[in-house]
Protein backbone atom coordinates (compact mmCIF):
# COMPACT_ATOMS: atom_id res chain seq x y z
CA UNK A 1 0.00 0.00 0.00
CA UNK A 2 1.51 3.17 -0.90
CA UNK A 3 1.48 6.44 1.35
CA UNK A 4 -1.65 7.75 -0.84
CA UNK A 5 -3.86 4.95 -0.21
CA UNK A 6 -2.58 4.62 3.74
CA UNK A 7 -3.66 8.51 3.67
CA UNK A 8 -7.22 7.96 2.07
CA UNK A 9 -7.65 5.11 4.05
CA UNK A 10 -7.28 7.14 7.55
CA UNK A 11 -9.51 10.21 6.00
CA UNK A 12 -12.25 7.29 5.24
CA UNK A 13 -12.54 6.45 8.89
CA UNK A 14 -11.11 9.68 10.86
CA UNK A 15 -12.93 12.41 8.27
CA UNK A 16 -10.38 15.57 7.40
CA UNK A 17 -7.79 16.74 9.25
CA UNK A 18 -8.64 20.32 11.10
CA UNK A 19 -5.63 22.48 11.15
CA UNK A 20 -4.86 25.91 12.43
CA UNK A 21 -2.58 28.13 10.65
CA UNK A 22 -0.63 31.03 12.72
CA UNK A 23 0.82 33.51 9.45
CA UNK A 24 -0.45 34.01 6.56
CA UNK A 25 2.13 35.27 4.11
CA UNK A 26 2.73 33.87 1.14
CA UNK A 27 3.62 30.17 2.37
CA UNK A 28 0.17 30.84 4.10
CA UNK A 29 -1.64 31.67 0.92
CA UNK A 30 -0.69 29.27 -1.24
CA UNK A 31 -1.06 26.27 1.90
CA UNK A 32 -4.74 28.06 1.73
CA UNK A 33 -5.10 28.27 -1.87
CA UNK A 34 -3.94 23.71 -2.05
CA UNK A 35 -6.20 22.80 0.92
CA UNK A 36 -9.28 23.81 -1.22
CA UNK A 37 -7.93 20.93 -3.32
CA UNK A 38 -7.75 18.58 -0.79
CA UNK A 39 -10.89 16.80 1.04
CA UNK A 40 -8.45 15.20 3.48
CA UNK A 41 -7.52 18.49 4.44
CA UNK A 42 -9.46 20.90 6.43
CA UNK A 43 -7.34 24.20 6.98
CA UNK A 44 -10.26 25.31 9.90
CA UNK A 45 -8.84 28.30 11.27
CA UNK A 46 -6.76 31.24 10.02
CA UNK A 47 -4.73 33.60 12.46
CA UNK A 48 -2.90 36.79 11.34
CA UNK A 49 -2.69 40.53 12.59
CA UNK A 50 -5.31 41.47 10.26
CA UNK A 51 -8.42 39.99 10.10
CA UNK A 52 -9.56 41.76 7.17
CA UNK A 53 -6.64 40.86 5.08
CA UNK A 54 -7.85 36.99 6.09
CA UNK A 55 -10.87 37.98 4.69
CA UNK A 56 -9.77 39.25 1.54
CA UNK A 57 -7.10 36.27 1.09
CA UNK A 58 -10.43 33.95 1.67
CA UNK A 59 -12.32 35.39 -0.82
CA UNK A 60 -9.64 34.80 -3.34
CA UNK A 61 -9.51 31.13 -2.63
CA UNK A 62 -13.04 31.24 -3.49
CA UNK A 63 -14.61 31.37 -0.02
CA UNK A 64 -18.13 33.23 -0.14
CA UNK A 65 -18.80 35.53 2.59
CA UNK A 66 -20.92 32.90 4.60
CA UNK A 67 -17.80 30.43 4.52
CA UNK A 68 -16.05 32.25 7.45
CA UNK A 69 -16.51 34.02 10.17
CA UNK A 70 -14.17 36.76 12.05
CA UNK A 71 -14.27 35.30 15.92
CA UNK A 72 -12.43 37.02 18.91
CA UNK A 73 -13.02 34.01 21.23
CA UNK A 74 -11.84 30.17 21.27
CA UNK A 75 -15.84 29.57 22.27
CA UNK A 76 -16.48 31.45 18.81
CA UNK A 77 -13.92 29.43 16.72
CA UNK A 78 -15.56 25.91 17.89
CA UNK A 79 -18.83 27.22 16.84
CA UNK A 80 -17.36 28.27 13.50
CA UNK A 81 -15.52 25.40 12.91
CA UNK A 82 -18.02 22.93 14.08
CA UNK A 83 -20.79 24.34 11.77
CA UNK A 84 -17.90 24.02 8.75
CA UNK A 85 -16.96 27.59 8.32
CA UNK A 86 -13.63 28.82 8.45
CA UNK A 87 -12.72 30.90 11.70
CA UNK A 88 -10.69 33.98 11.27
CA UNK A 89 -8.76 35.73 14.40
CA UNK A 90 -5.98 37.61 14.99
CA UNK A 91 -5.31 36.05 18.33
CA UNK A 92 -2.95 32.85 18.22
CA UNK A 93 -4.25 31.85 21.67
CA UNK A 94 -7.70 31.34 20.11
CA UNK A 95 -6.18 29.33 17.29
CA UNK A 96 -4.75 26.60 18.79
CA UNK A 97 -7.59 26.68 21.56
CA UNK A 98 -9.71 26.00 18.65
CA UNK A 99 -11.23 22.09 17.93
CA UNK A 100 -8.14 21.41 15.59
CA UNK A 101 -5.65 18.00 14.89
CA UNK A 102 -2.43 20.65 13.70
CA UNK A 103 -1.04 23.62 14.25
CA UNK A 104 1.09 25.04 11.47
CA UNK A 105 3.10 28.12 13.10
CA UNK A 106 4.58 30.02 9.74
CA UNK A 107 4.97 33.72 11.45
CA UNK A 108 8.30 33.72 10.31
CA UNK A 109 9.53 35.79 13.95
CA UNK A 110 11.37 33.80 16.20
CA UNK A 111 9.67 35.16 19.42
CA UNK A 112 6.13 34.89 17.93
CA UNK A 113 7.05 31.16 17.06
CA UNK A 114 8.59 30.00 20.23
CA UNK A 115 5.15 31.37 21.82
CA UNK A 116 2.73 29.80 19.73
CA UNK A 117 4.86 26.82 20.05
CA UNK A 118 4.59 25.86 23.66
CA UNK A 119 0.56 27.16 23.13
CA UNK A 120 -0.09 25.09 20.79
CA UNK A 121 1.82 21.51 22.22
CA UNK A 122 0.34 22.37 25.42
CA UNK A 123 -3.26 22.32 24.01
CA UNK A 124 -1.64 18.71 22.83
CA UNK A 125 -2.10 19.81 19.03
CA UNK A 126 0.50 18.25 16.63
CA UNK A 127 3.22 20.87 15.71
CA UNK A 128 4.13 21.43 12.17
CA UNK A 129 6.93 24.46 12.92
CA UNK A 130 7.17 26.37 9.45
CA UNK A 131 9.12 29.89 11.20
CA UNK A 132 12.69 28.18 10.80
CA UNK A 133 14.07 31.21 13.06
CA UNK A 134 12.25 30.04 15.86
CA UNK A 135 13.59 26.07 15.01
CA UNK A 136 16.97 27.07 14.54
CA UNK A 137 17.04 28.25 18.39
CA UNK A 138 15.19 26.04 20.08
CA UNK A 139 14.05 23.57 17.25
CA UNK A 140 15.71 19.91 19.69
CA UNK A 141 13.66 21.70 23.27
CA UNK A 142 10.66 21.77 21.00
CA UNK A 143 10.64 18.36 19.76
CA UNK A 144 11.67 17.32 22.87
CA UNK A 145 8.62 18.16 24.46
CA UNK A 146 6.18 17.12 21.64
CA UNK A 147 7.86 13.44 21.93
CA UNK A 148 7.12 13.38 25.59
CA UNK A 149 3.46 14.66 24.92
CA UNK A 150 3.03 11.76 22.21
CA UNK A 151 2.84 14.32 19.60
CA UNK A 152 4.75 14.98 16.35
CA UNK A 153 6.34 18.02 15.05
CA UNK A 154 7.87 18.04 11.98
CA UNK A 155 9.33 20.82 9.45
CA UNK A 156 7.26 21.69 6.23
CA UNK A 157 7.35 20.21 2.93
CA UNK A 158 8.01 22.86 0.80
CA UNK A 159 10.37 24.66 2.57
CA UNK A 160 14.40 23.68 2.13
CA UNK A 161 15.53 22.22 5.79
CA UNK A 162 12.62 19.22 5.29
CA UNK A 163 13.00 18.41 1.61
CA UNK A 164 16.79 18.18 2.66
CA UNK A 165 16.57 15.96 5.16
CA UNK A 166 14.46 13.86 3.35
CA UNK A 167 16.87 13.53 0.70
CA UNK A 168 19.96 12.50 3.09
CA UNK A 169 17.75 10.22 4.67
CA UNK A 170 17.01 8.74 0.99
CA UNK A 171 20.78 8.48 0.98
CA UNK A 172 21.18 6.95 4.09
CA UNK A 173 18.48 4.12 3.88
CA UNK A 174 20.45 3.09 0.58
CA UNK A 175 23.79 3.49 2.64
CA UNK A 176 25.30 5.61 0.24
CA UNK A 177 28.20 7.77 1.76
CA UNK A 178 27.30 11.43 1.64
CA UNK A 179 30.10 13.80 0.28
CA UNK A 180 27.72 16.95 0.96
CA UNK A 181 24.48 17.94 1.73
CA UNK A 182 23.33 21.37 1.20
CA UNK A 183 20.91 23.59 -0.59
CA UNK A 184 21.09 26.88 -3.32
CA UNK A 185 21.27 29.83 -2.02
CA UNK A 186 18.13 32.85 -2.50
CA UNK A 187 19.46 34.14 -5.97
CA UNK A 188 20.01 32.55 -9.37
CA UNK A 189 23.18 34.01 -11.23
CA UNK A 190 21.83 33.64 -14.78
CA UNK A 191 24.95 34.65 -17.28
CA UNK A 192 23.88 35.83 -20.55
CA UNK A 193 26.98 34.66 -22.44
CA UNK A 194 26.76 36.45 -26.28
CA UNK A 195 25.51 39.92 -24.42
CA UNK A 196 28.38 39.45 -22.22
CA UNK A 197 26.28 40.35 -19.27
CA UNK A 198 24.96 38.72 -15.69
CA UNK A 199 21.88 39.56 -13.83
CA UNK A 200 20.92 38.29 -10.22
CA UNK A 201 17.20 37.31 -10.04
CA UNK A 202 15.21 38.83 -7.47
CA UNK A 203 17.77 41.63 -6.87
CA UNK A 204 17.47 43.32 -10.45
CA UNK A 205 21.09 43.42 -10.94
CA UNK A 206 23.25 43.47 -13.44
CA UNK A 207 27.31 43.03 -14.16
CA UNK A 208 29.59 42.22 -16.78
CA UNK A 209 30.55 38.46 -17.39
CA UNK A 210 32.79 36.88 -19.50
CA UNK A 211 32.94 33.35 -20.93
CA UNK A 212 35.92 32.77 -19.20
CA UNK A 213 34.19 33.03 -15.81
CA UNK A 214 31.73 30.44 -17.01
CA UNK A 215 33.58 27.66 -18.39
CA UNK A 216 37.47 26.53 -16.86
CA UNK A 217 39.06 26.39 -20.12
CA UNK A 218 42.63 25.79 -19.44
CA UNK A 219 42.36 26.99 -15.18
CA UNK A 220 41.14 24.93 -12.28
CA UNK A 221 37.94 25.02 -11.53
CA UNK A 222 38.73 26.38 -8.03
CA UNK A 223 40.70 29.08 -10.23
CA UNK A 224 37.61 29.93 -12.09
CA UNK A 225 34.95 30.04 -9.03
CA UNK A 226 37.83 32.37 -7.07
CA UNK A 227 37.09 34.50 -10.64
CA UNK A 228 33.88 34.75 -10.50
CA UNK A 229 33.51 35.14 -6.27
CA UNK A 230 35.86 38.03 -7.39
CA UNK A 231 33.67 39.40 -10.34
CA UNK A 232 30.91 38.99 -8.32
CA UNK A 233 31.57 40.29 -4.65
CA UNK A 234 29.19 43.06 -4.64
CA UNK A 235 26.25 40.75 -5.09
CA UNK A 236 25.30 38.74 -1.95
CA UNK A 237 26.45 34.96 -1.49
CA UNK A 238 25.27 34.27 1.49
CA UNK A 239 22.06 35.31 3.64
CA UNK A 240 21.06 34.64 7.02
CA UNK A 241 18.22 32.09 5.96
CA UNK A 242 21.42 29.89 4.67
CA UNK A 243 22.41 29.70 7.50
CA UNK A 244 19.31 29.03 9.01
CA UNK A 245 18.45 26.35 7.63
CA UNK A 246 21.50 24.48 7.70
CA UNK A 247 21.18 24.68 11.54
CA UNK A 248 18.15 23.02 11.19
CA UNK A 249 19.57 20.12 9.10
CA UNK A 250 22.52 20.09 11.03
CA UNK A 251 19.99 19.40 14.03
CA UNK A 252 18.03 16.90 12.20
CA UNK A 253 20.91 15.17 10.74
CA UNK A 254 24.16 15.75 12.46
CA UNK A 255 26.12 16.95 9.64
CA UNK A 256 28.15 19.82 9.98
CA UNK A 257 29.60 22.76 7.99
CA UNK A 258 33.37 22.61 6.49
CA UNK A 259 33.54 25.94 7.75
CA UNK A 260 31.02 28.60 9.66
CA UNK A 261 31.05 30.78 6.68
CA UNK A 262 30.04 28.04 4.30
CA UNK A 263 32.19 27.57 0.77
CA UNK A 264 28.88 28.98 -1.24
CA UNK A 265 30.66 29.05 -4.45
CA UNK A 266 29.49 30.43 -7.55
CA UNK A 267 29.15 27.32 -9.48
CA UNK A 268 27.07 25.38 -12.22
CA UNK A 269 24.79 22.98 -11.31
CA UNK A 270 26.68 20.39 -13.88
CA UNK A 271 30.20 21.30 -11.20
CA UNK A 272 28.49 20.45 -7.96
CA UNK A 273 30.21 16.30 -8.17
CA UNK A 274 33.82 18.18 -8.27
CA UNK A 275 32.88 20.89 -5.66
CA UNK A 276 31.51 19.41 -2.89
CA UNK A 277 33.89 16.33 -2.18
CA UNK A 278 36.56 16.08 -0.34
CA UNK A 279 40.25 17.96 -1.30
CA UNK A 280 41.96 14.47 -1.25
CA UNK A 281 39.62 13.96 -4.26
CA UNK A 282 39.72 17.31 -5.73
CA UNK A 283 36.95 19.16 -4.25
CA UNK A 284 36.81 21.93 -1.56
CA UNK A 285 35.89 19.86 1.80
CA UNK A 286 38.68 18.80 4.13
CA UNK A 287 35.96 15.48 4.53
CA UNK A 288 32.91 14.12 4.26
CA UNK A 289 29.43 14.45 5.80
CA UNK A 290 29.40 18.37 5.15
CA UNK A 291 26.81 20.56 4.67
CA UNK A 292 26.89 23.72 2.35
CA UNK A 293 25.68 26.07 -0.27
CA UNK A 294 26.27 27.42 -3.75
CA UNK A 295 24.84 29.82 -5.83
CA UNK A 296 23.73 28.74 -8.91
CA UNK A 297 24.96 30.17 -12.00
CA UNK A 298 23.22 29.19 -15.08
CA UNK A 299 21.99 30.45 -18.63
CA UNK A 300 18.64 32.05 -19.24
CA UNK A 301 17.46 28.65 -20.95
CA UNK A 302 18.36 26.35 -18.04
CA UNK A 303 16.68 25.64 -15.28
CA UNK A 304 16.24 27.41 -11.78
CA UNK A 305 18.04 25.60 -8.97
CA UNK A 306 17.01 28.54 -6.26
CA UNK A 307 15.54 26.61 -3.33
CA UNK A 308 16.59 23.49 -4.74
CA UNK A 309 18.30 20.72 -2.22
CA UNK A 310 21.03 18.52 -3.00
CA UNK A 311 23.49 15.50 -2.18
CA UNK A 312 26.77 14.49 -3.56
CA UNK A 313 27.45 10.90 -2.78
CA UNK A 314 29.95 8.41 -3.40
CA UNK A 315 29.39 6.33 -6.63
CA UNK A 316 29.20 2.69 -5.17
CA UNK A 317 31.70 2.06 -7.55
CA UNK A 318 34.04 3.68 -10.96
CA UNK A 319 31.84 1.76 -13.40
CA UNK A 320 28.50 2.54 -11.62
CA UNK A 321 29.58 6.29 -11.88
CA UNK A 322 30.24 6.00 -15.83
CA UNK A 323 27.08 4.26 -16.35
CA UNK A 324 25.44 6.88 -14.27
CA UNK A 325 27.52 9.97 -16.60
CA UNK A 326 26.14 8.17 -19.61
CA UNK A 327 22.84 8.22 -18.68
CA UNK A 328 23.42 11.87 -17.87
CA UNK A 329 22.97 11.73 -14.10
CA UNK A 330 25.93 14.74 -13.27
CA UNK A 331 29.13 12.80 -11.84
CA UNK A 332 32.47 13.90 -11.16
CA UNK A 333 35.11 13.48 -13.72
CA UNK A 334 36.56 10.70 -12.32
CA UNK A 335 33.37 9.12 -11.73
CA UNK A 336 33.67 9.10 -8.19
CA UNK A 337 30.93 10.90 -7.11
CA UNK A 338 27.17 12.04 -8.00
CA UNK A 339 25.09 14.54 -7.45
CA UNK A 340 21.27 13.67 -6.53
CA UNK A 341 19.11 16.48 -6.61
CA UNK A 342 15.59 18.29 -6.24
CA UNK A 343 15.52 21.95 -7.31
CA UNK A 344 12.40 23.31 -6.56
CA UNK A 345 10.34 24.10 -3.64
CA UNK A 346 6.69 24.60 -4.21
CA UNK A 347 5.59 26.49 -0.56
CA UNK A 348 1.89 25.70 0.27
CA UNK A 349 1.17 23.63 -2.52
CA UNK A 350 3.68 20.78 -1.17
CA UNK A 351 2.91 21.38 2.36
CA UNK A 352 0.14 19.08 3.16
CA UNK A 353 1.51 15.55 3.32
CA UNK A 354 3.93 17.73 6.43
CA UNK A 355 0.07 18.46 8.49
CA UNK A 356 -1.44 15.12 6.86
CA UNK A 357 1.21 12.49 8.49
CA UNK A 358 1.79 13.90 11.88
CA UNK A 359 -1.98 13.35 12.85
CA UNK A 360 -2.77 10.16 10.44
CA UNK A 361 0.20 8.32 10.84
CA UNK A 362 2.27 9.75 13.45
CA UNK A 363 4.78 10.87 11.34
CA UNK A 364 7.46 13.72 10.24
CA UNK A 365 8.44 15.01 7.05
CA UNK A 366 11.18 16.15 8.84
CA UNK A 367 13.66 14.81 11.13
CA UNK A 368 12.33 12.52 14.13
CA UNK A 369 15.61 12.21 16.17
CA UNK A 370 16.64 16.33 16.64
CA UNK A 371 19.65 17.23 18.98
CA UNK A 372 21.37 20.71 19.39
CA UNK A 373 24.23 20.39 16.64
CA UNK A 374 24.79 23.68 15.11
CA UNK A 375 24.19 27.51 16.05
CA UNK A 376 24.04 30.48 13.76
CA UNK A 377 26.04 32.38 14.88
CA UNK A 378 26.98 36.60 14.04
CA UNK A 379 29.80 38.61 13.05
CA UNK A 380 30.35 42.09 12.81
CA UNK A 381 31.60 42.96 9.44
CA UNK A 382 32.21 46.79 10.55
CA UNK A 383 32.24 48.93 14.12
CA UNK A 384 28.46 49.29 15.23
CA UNK A 385 28.52 51.35 18.67
CA UNK A 386 26.75 50.79 21.77
CA UNK A 387 22.82 51.40 21.85
CA UNK A 388 22.42 50.18 17.77
CA UNK A 389 19.46 48.49 17.23
CA UNK A 390 19.45 45.23 15.51
CA UNK A 391 16.98 45.30 13.61
CA UNK A 392 16.69 42.47 10.61
CA UNK A 393 15.27 43.74 7.04
CA UNK A 394 12.63 42.23 5.45
CA UNK A 395 11.88 38.09 4.94
CA UNK A 396 16.12 37.41 4.61
CA UNK A 397 16.46 39.37 8.40
CA UNK A 398 19.68 40.72 7.30
CA UNK A 399 20.58 43.13 10.07
CA UNK A 400 23.27 45.91 8.43
CA UNK A 401 26.40 45.02 9.56
CA UNK A 402 26.17 41.34 10.79
CA UNK A 403 27.06 38.41 9.23
CA UNK A 404 25.99 34.63 9.86
CA UNK A 405 27.65 31.94 10.77
CA UNK A 406 27.04 28.45 11.04
CA UNK A 407 28.64 26.60 14.44
CA UNK A 408 29.04 24.13 16.94
CA UNK A 409 25.99 24.53 19.36
CA UNK A 410 27.21 25.71 22.72
CA UNK A 411 25.29 26.58 25.86
CA UNK A 412 24.62 29.74 26.41
CA UNK A 413 27.03 32.08 28.54
CA UNK A 414 28.15 35.77 29.28
CA UNK A 415 30.70 35.87 26.60
CA UNK A 416 29.90 33.26 24.16
CA UNK A 417 28.03 33.40 20.86
CA UNK A 418 24.90 34.54 20.60
CA UNK A 419 22.27 32.72 18.27
CA UNK A 420 21.17 35.48 15.89
CA UNK A 421 17.88 35.36 16.10
CA UNK A 422 17.76 35.82 19.62
CA UNK A 423 19.54 39.08 18.96
CA UNK A 424 17.11 40.81 16.21
CA UNK A 425 15.36 43.87 17.72
CA UNK A 426 17.90 43.80 20.87
CA UNK A 427 20.33 46.90 21.48
CA UNK A 428 23.88 46.78 21.92
CA UNK A 429 24.96 46.95 25.36
CA UNK A 430 28.71 48.20 24.05
CA UNK A 431 30.39 48.98 20.85
CA UNK A 432 30.73 45.84 18.78
CA UNK A 433 34.13 45.86 16.50
CA UNK A 434 34.55 44.55 12.64
CA UNK A 435 35.04 40.84 12.76
CA UNK A 436 34.40 40.51 16.36
CA UNK A 437 31.60 37.61 17.26
CA UNK A 438 28.72 38.80 19.03
CA UNK A 439 28.00 37.77 22.53
CA UNK A 440 25.29 37.64 25.20
CA UNK A 441 26.99 39.98 26.92
CA UNK A 442 26.83 42.31 24.10
CA UNK A 443 23.03 42.58 24.18
CA UNK A 444 20.58 44.47 26.14
CA UNK A 445 18.96 41.00 27.18
CA UNK A 446 14.54 41.10 27.34
CA UNK A 447 13.22 40.68 30.69
CA UNK A 448 10.25 38.51 29.35
CA UNK A 449 11.25 36.50 26.05
CA UNK A 450 9.46 33.16 25.82
CA UNK A 451 12.78 32.77 22.89
CA UNK A 452 15.30 33.53 25.55
CA UNK A 453 14.14 31.22 28.62
CA UNK A 454 13.37 28.32 26.27
CA UNK A 455 16.68 28.40 25.01
CA UNK A 456 18.28 28.37 28.72
CA UNK A 457 15.56 25.77 29.07
CA UNK A 458 17.01 23.19 26.44
CA UNK A 459 20.72 24.20 27.07
CA UNK A 460 19.71 22.65 30.72
CA UNK A 461 18.10 20.07 29.00
CA UNK A 462 20.83 18.47 26.81
CA UNK A 463 23.39 19.45 29.15
CA UNK A 464 21.98 17.03 31.55
CA UNK A 465 21.42 14.27 28.70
Amino acid sequence: MNLQELLAARATTDGPTRAALIGVGQFGRTLLMQSRRMAALELAVLCDRDPAALAASCRAAGLGEGAFDIVESAAAAARAVEAGRVALTEDPEVAVAAPVDVVIEATGDAEAGARNAVAALDKGRHLVLVTKETDCVIGPLLARRAKQAGLVLTQVDGDQPSLLLALIAWARSLELEIACAGKASEHDFVADLEAGRLRVEGLGAEAPFGRALWSTGEASLAETLARRAAALAAFPQRTPPDACELCIVANGSGLKPDRPELHAPIARTLELPELFRPAAAGGLLSGTGRLDIFNCLRRPDEASFAGGVFVVLETPDRETGKLFAAKGIPVSGDHGHLLAYNPTHLLGVEAPLSILLPHRLGLATGSASVAPVCDVAARATRDLPAGTTLAGAGSHHRVEGLEALLIDQRPLSPEGPLPYFMALGRRLARDLHAGEILTQAAVEAPEDSVLWRLRRDQDSLFRSG
